[in-house]
């Protein structure tokens, strides 16, 4: 349980700095803030997943809640308009905690209420329930809710605008139902209000102050097509739904997901509250996708991504003792597989993925290890994967999209003009700001990994010709690596070798060179690695993505989409990159007697953020200085997943 007190819930900025997240296990969610008022575009009670995992849309915005005893007007909403927060309920509340719920308590004139939110998985559906708490005495007074639902019926990449709708609603008894967008589903209300009856008015001008911030349109409209009235002399529920289901379902879905989370930590045997909160994180990114799972890199713009996905799949299913749902996601994207790449990304619009990546593919490679290793599946590696990772390689020596080929010196080659293939991704329209064309660092240290990993499956698959070639390949890619990439004077390794230049900027990306299963580096130089990194890139909150010394070192990630997205992996802190430091720092710091303690210290600094910004989760990427404010996606699959592996892999391994 994560809890806030008073202090932070009635302060406006603290309540609303924080946020929320639900999610149904299809790609669907729905998110706000504390305080109730909405900053983000991807806020809102009902975001439905209509092509799932994706075609996400903001059906239903947000409830206005107004609270009346025995006449007298209350009211619980919040929201920012321009120079102006009205109304102002969070003045009300007394508390706030996920438990596992979001669930927020109210002080109204003596009288108690308890609020509460979850989503129902697998079902685009989100339920809000009502409470008088016991034990608090009152004279029976006349206690009624009025709920105004306030509707967007938009792509939730995009804001609504006020304009001439036309929906008709249907009324009936526990029921209210409206379609008011073609290529969208229809919205149904669903509880066991006491009365119903039609609006049709806009609410103008909401502000977003972090779309503000991050230099996109920030205001909206929105649209209020009913008033629902409900007796709060007991629980009320009100269901929002793309599908009609009964009154009575309510109970009993939310019986249902209160079982199916607890029965996530119960399964995984963690005995730590921390850990125990990064199991139901990490949940939240798992989701359908066809008949088998996939994982949504972040919330709450982010897809599923081949790269994101395969890093983060030992820490969000292994570390979680899910090994089926490993399972299922290496043999989706071994569907996809073309050309000798898994996909980059599948996109919002449109059906075709993406295949504009050098790494995602051999992050492949490091899964499949990864859950044979936990596993012992010897059947499904050698039935579902073995040949097609055979194809793979084959592919990248004959060579393939984006110029992506083994070169003469055994070394993996990617990039043209245009493009970006590495994880350091940021493109502004044509120009790629850390481009890394020729043989990147971490690419090198990948592909090795891979090369070696498949002489480990030739051999336990009698494939002995294979893994002799297997093997000839990553001794002379481990000799070149360790010719070309040493950087003596700096006793660290090149960023990116092109031929005769060498890119000598102090990045992350040469700690794979120690951190991965298989390493091309001696423990010497493995050191050495992990020294200079942990001098220049380490903080409380994972590793920066360039060393303050550079000349192009960003402070703060801020302003513009053009500014952060220069910034991005300039400087920028990673919270993901804290996983594969750890794992560096234990291979070559072996005579440390106390390895947990230092996991610990690594990590500690995240227990305190899972209070501070998107309640329960991990953010995206941190300021470069000090104080390290989060910053980007509020929810990110691998922030959490490299948290939660090297913790619950850490003894002992």
């Amino acid at each position: 349980m994560i809890e806030l007190s008073k202090d932070i819930v009635c302060d406006f900025a603290a309540a609303t700095s924080r946020e929320w997240l639900e999610t149904n296990g299809i790609g669907g969610y729905a998110s706000g803030t504390v305080s109730g008022a909405h900053t983000r575009r991807y806020h809102g009670l009902l975001v439905a997943a209509t092509k799932r995992p994706l075609g996400r849309a903001v059906l239903l915005s947000k409830l206005e809640e107004i609270f009346f005893v025995d006449g007298k007007k209350f009211e619980l909403s919040t929201n920012q308009y321009p120079d102006a927060v009205y109304p102002s309920g969070h003045k009300y509340l007394t508390s706030f905690r996920l438990d596992p719920f979001p669930i927020w308590t109210f002080d109204v004139a003596g009288i108690e209420i308890e609020k509460k939110i979850f989503m129902p998985h697998s079902l685009n559906a989100t339920v809000v329930t009502w409470s008088l708490l016991k034990g608090k005495p009152f004279d029976e007074p006349n206690l009624t809710l009025e709920v105004r639902p306030l509707i967007a019926f938009r792509d939730h990449h995009h804001l609504r605008h006020e304009y001439d709708i036309e929906t008709a609603i249907k009324i009936e008894k526990s029921h209210v139902s409206m379609r008011p967008a073609a290529g969208l589903p229809p919205l149904f209300l669903t509880g066991n209000f006491a009365s119903a009856e039609p609006s049709g008015q806009w609410y103008r001008n909401f502000e977003y102050s972090i779309e503000k911030e991050r230099g996109f349109d920030f205001h909206e409209d929105l649209y209020q097509p009913c008033v629902l009235r409900f007796d709060l002399s007991k629980s009320v529920s009100l269901a929002a739904s793309t599908n009609e289901f009964r009154k009575t379902d309510l109970e009993e879905l939310e019986i249902k997901e209160i079982k199916r989370r607890a029965s996530l930590v119960a399964g995984s045997k963690a005995d730590d509250a921390f850990v125990r909160n990064l199991l139901l994180a990490a949940d939240q990114f798992i989701v359908d996708r066809g008949e088998g799972k996939t994982i949504i890199a972040g919330y709450h713009w982010f897809s599923d991504w081949g790269r994101d996905t395969m890093i983060a799949l030992p820490g969000l299913t292994l570390a979680t003792d899910r090994p089926a749902i490993a399972k299922s996601i290496l043999s989706e994207f071994a569907k996809h597989i073309s050309e000798g790449m898994i996909p980059n990304r599948f996109p919002d619009v449109g059906d075709e993925p993406e295949y504009n990546t050098v790494d995602a593919t051999l992050w492949f490679f490091e899964a499949i290890r990864a859950y044979l290793e936990k596993t012992g599946d010897e059947e499904f590696v050698r039935d579902a994967l073995y040949e097609k990772l055979v194809d793979i390689v084959d592919w990248h020596i004959r060579g393939t999209r984006h110029k992506i080929h083994v070169d003469t010196d055994g070394l993996l080659y990617a990039g043209e003009p245009g493009v970006q293939l590495t994880w350091m991704d940021a493109k502004i329209g044509d120009w790629v700001v850390t481009p890394r064309t020729g043989k990147a660092v971490e690419i090198q240290a990948l592909w090795y990994n891979a090369l070696r990993i498949m002489i480990d499956l030739a051999a336990r698959f009698d494939d002995g010709d294979r893994s002799a070639n297997f093997a000839q390949m990553a001794d002379v890619a481990k000799s070149s690596f360790n010719g070309q990439f040493w950087n003596d004077e700096a006793e660290c390794l090149f960023d990116v070798v092109n031929g005769d230049e060498k890119d000598a900027s102090i990045r992350p990306n040469q700690l794979f060179a120690a951190s991965l299963h298989y390493s091309m580096l001696d423990p010497g130089k493995s050191r050495k690695v992990v020294e200079k990194v942990e001098a220049e890139l380490l903080t409380p909150y994972g590793l920066r993505s360039l060393s303050p010394s550079d000349p192009s070192y960003v402070r703060v990630y801020t302003g513009s989409p053009r500014d952060r997205d220069a910034a991005y992996h300039q400087g920028t802190v990673w919270a993901w990159l804290i996983g594969p430091f750890v794992e560096a720092y234990r291979k070559t710091h072996q005579d440390d007697t106390d390895m947990d303690a230092k996991i610990e210290e690594l990590t500690f600094a995240f227990k305190q953020h899972l209070s501070e910004a998107m309640l329960g989760q991990v953010s995206e990427i941190f300021d470069a200085d000090l104080p390290h404010l989060p910053r980007g996606s509020a929810a990110q699959a691998w922030s959490v997943a490299e948290v939660l592996r090297v913790l619950a892999f850490g003894k002992g391994r």
